[in-house]
């Protein structure tokens, strides 16, 4: 029997990804035609060019699954705001695509198409009650609870974890995302230099620091910069305030980890962890495993595409019945 697809696309502030998954019945996963392309200043724009190249060789797919920073209407499929990718606001996405392809389209929130994806076929499938934490650009999160996704905003980087602290994209003030995030490790980093402070940052890309990255701040901090590692650790005692409050809340049966961050294991998570166990409930932090995505840059791909699938088998009962 021929494969089934659907297009899983992830929509991150930084980058969008795309491609063509199928499902067996078994479980398992198969993943053709991957796509990656800046986000840049113009998402829409890329969105167009990645889907127009992948219809133009493979027409005969199911659908799309849309998966993006931001609050999403699901019904409507509109981007209601994403302080990530502004020019998403207030678009909505499901007809845009629904008309321009002439196929099955749905929407949902980044995090949460993350957390499906995980619970389908990645590190979630052996937990009941899971919450994922997508560490990128910004923070996102999605919510399992008895092996169902909470149709929540579960938007976890907007919690606030300093009442006087400093002012967010969203509007609110102490955001764990304006601490714990990449947007906050950049703007950390290049502040200090900013003041002088000594570090291997300042070299990159011809003197100009203001270009650096996250990785480049990782990469420095395995080479011993000070003001790297300084940086991820502060970056990861906030992140574990966020942990605890989320274990003292959910009592979770695990915290799956996902997104560019999650790789700064030894130095970020590290600090994250060891926060988070100062200030969870001692008998909740011990029953919650604290664990790395294993489908990393593909969970929200495969979580979207599986939308697709789930849709469209709810919109097929309804017919019937």
């Amino acid at each position: 029997m021929k494969n089934e697809y659907a297009i899983g696309v992830d929509i991150g502030g930084t980058n969008i990804r795309a491609a063509m998954v199928s499902f067996s019945k078994e479980g398992g996963y198969t993943v053709k035609m991957k796509v990656k392309k800046s986000t840049g200043s113009e998402p829409l724009a890329v969105l167009h060019k990645i889907l127009d190249s992948i219809f133009s060789r493979h027409p005969e797919v199911n659908g799309i699954g849309l998966a993006t920073a931001g609050i999403i209407d699901r019904q409507k499929g509109i981007v209601i705001r994403s302080p990530n990718i502004p020019k998403f606001s207030g678009v909505n996405l499901k007809s845009e695509m629904a008309n321009r392809y002439k196929t099955f389209v749905v929407v949902e929130n980044d995090a949460n198409a993350s957390a499906i994806g995980e619970k389908c076929a990645g590190a979630g499938k052996d937990f009941k009650n899971f919450v994922i934490l997508t560490l990128g650009t910004g923070i996102g999160g999605g919510i399992v609870i008895n092996n169902r996704l909470l149709p929540v905003a579960a938007e976890i980087g907007h919690m606030s974890i300093n009442a006087n602290g400093q002012p967010c994209a969203c509007g609110n003030v102490g955001c764990l995302e304006s601490y714990a995030s990449a947007t906050a490790l950049i703007g950390n980093a290049v502040a200090s230099i900013e003041k002088d402070s000594s570090s291997m940052l300042k070299n990159l890309y011809s003197g100009n620091f203001y270009k650096i990255n996250s990785e480049d701040i990782y990469n420095a901090a395995l080479e011993g910069d000070s003001l790297s590692r300084t940086v991820l650790r502060e970056a990861g005692k906030n992140l574990g305030i966020g942990i605890a409050n989320i274990i003292n809340i959910l009592s979770p049966d695990a915290i799956i980890l996902a997104g560019g961050l999650s790789s700064a294991w030894n130095i970020y998570i590290d600090a994250a962890l060891k926060e988070a166990e100062k200030r969870a409930l001692k008998e909740l932090f011990s029953n919650a495993k604290i664990i790395p995505s294993i489908l990393g840059d593909e969970a929200g791909i495969i979580g979207a595409a599986r939308f697709v699938f789930d849709k469209m088998s709810e919109h097929h009962s309804i017919k019937v019945s």
